[in-house]
């Protein structure tokens, strides 16, 4: 089985357990770690459990293929299945935004998730989000205003 099919394999496995913003990036020549990430957004950890143990399942059921590696918990809210040079992200929204992997691998192209669906074409990609830089302003230490040394009173003589 080639990558780009078990790619596309574990995209539809999570779409049969209504995964969604499920994308296919291609890092082939952009990454030593892999040639494809799978990226999936698991709505709960439920949702988390269920896409994680469908893929698992069916890899091995229709594939012969268990992961190599299964890394992350239920509390982590990201979980990660690696077939060969395939690595599978499953994640919460909140961790998905967080860690904005579609960003960090900007240059990858995206894939379509079916053989018969064409690639998304750019201009129809999503716009990255652009975070907003604020500088945190340097703690001002207040000190009390001195005050000027109190005048003696001239004494007479």
């Amino acid at each position: 089985m080639e990558d780009l099919e078990i790619a596309r394999a574990c995209a539809l496995y999570a779409d049969d357990k209504k995964a969604e913003n499920i994308r296919i990036l291609d890092l082939r020549g952009l990454s030593p770690i892999s040639d494809y990430f799978v990226l999936v957004t698991a709505m709960s950890t439920p949702q988390l459990r269920a896409v994680r143990d469908e893929i698992v399942e069916r890899m091995k059921e229709e594939h012969k293929m268990p992961p190599t590696v299964k890394d992350g918990n239920f509390e982590s809210q990201w979980i990660i299945l690696v077939y060969g040079s395939v690595m599978v992200h499953i994640l919460t929204p909140e961790k998905r935004e967080f860690y904005a992997l579609e960003e960090l691998w900007g240059d990858a192209p995206e894939l379509a998730l079916t053989v018969d669906a064409p690639a998304p074409p750019p201009e129809e990609a999503k716009p990255k989000a652009v975070k907003k830089v604020t500088a945190k302003k340097a703690a001002v230490k207040k000190t009390a205003a001195k005050k000027a040394p109190a005048k003696k009173a001239a004494k007479k003589k």
